[in-house]
């Protein structure tokens, strides 16, 4: 795969071949791309690559949880979080667990944990916090949203915005030099409404990460976000690829909007590259 840093801009190639030596490019490319889909996407784009990962019944209904042992040292989510420079979580969803997602995996550099509290979510109050392990963590939240924490967490970042909204996080991400954003969606979905929106909306999403547990859910599920609803009529996914995580099946496939003139990083590389 020829590196589609415009800096590098395959000078490395070129001064292999004028020493003679027989280059060949396009060897496992497919799976090269996979492999550094975030950092392609970034160096083509300026933007992060954005992933949202959401979890489901057997019958299709939506849940609030993980499934058992994913999150442990070689489970998926623990493999996933290395991969991310930062990781979007609800309030809710670390209040309710008082503690924040970290990857098993050893050595691995863990995400920065953006934590969204909205007006409508209740006040954030996550006790140990500082007791977690190696991750920065920062807080966006709105004008009216009351944010209480332990005199010793007072050193965690806030940022007051009047709307938040995936662009305003992305812009965030982009300015730390930041390649990936793991979107998870857990605690309370209402949370995740405007960022979900605006990020179809602004075409940020490439990546869907839909974890099936087996379970049958009787309840009726918990309510999927309304911006989830309407994917259906806003985004084809593509190249949809299944893997096995203990006792659950892990769905990943590209985002790709309807009717968008924005090109996929798969074939916007093609076209950069002429590969």
């Amino acid at each position: 795969m020829v590196d589609p840093n415009p800096i590098v801009a395959s000078k490395g190639l070129d001064r292999l071949r004028d020493a003679g030596i027989d280059v060949t490019t396009g060897v496992e490319e497919e799976l090269c791309k996979r492999l550094n889909e975030a950092y392609i996407h970034h160096m083509l784009t300026r933007n992060p690559f954005v992933s949202v990962r959401y979890s489901i019944s057997v019958n299709g209904h939506f849940l609030d949880q993980l499934g058992e042992g994913v999150a442990e040292l070689g489970g998926y989510y623990s493999q996933l979080l290395q991969e991310y420079d930062a990781i979007i979580l609800s309030s809710a969803s670390v209040s309710e667990n008082a503690s924040l997602p970290a990857s098993q995996e050893t050595g691995a550099n863990q995400p920065l944990r953006i934590i969204i509290a909205s007006s409508s979510s209740s006040p954030i109050q996550i006790p140990g916090l500082t007791m977690e392990p190696s991750g920065k963590v920062i807080i966006f939240a709105d004008k009216v949203t009351t944010v209480e924490l332990e005199s010793a967490q007072k050193g965690i970042e806030i940022v007051v915005l009047d709307q938040i909204n995936l662009n305003a996080i992305t812009e965030y991400c982009r300015s730390q030099g930041f390649c990936s954003i793991l979107l998870d969606l857990r605690g309370n979905v209402g949370d995740f409404e405007e960022v979900l929106q605006d990020g179809i909306e602004h075409n940020l999403l490439q990546k869907l990460v839909i974890e099936v547990l087996p379970l049958w859910d009787q309840s009726g599920g918990g309510n999927f976000p309304i911006a989830l609803k309407s994917l259906s009529k806003r985004l084809e996914v593509k190249n949809l690829q299944p893997k096995i995580s203990n006792q659950n099946v892990v769905l990943e496939g590209f985002c790709k909007v309807i009717g968008s003139q924005i090109k996929s990083w798969l074939g916007y590389f093609h076209l950069e590259t002429g590969e």
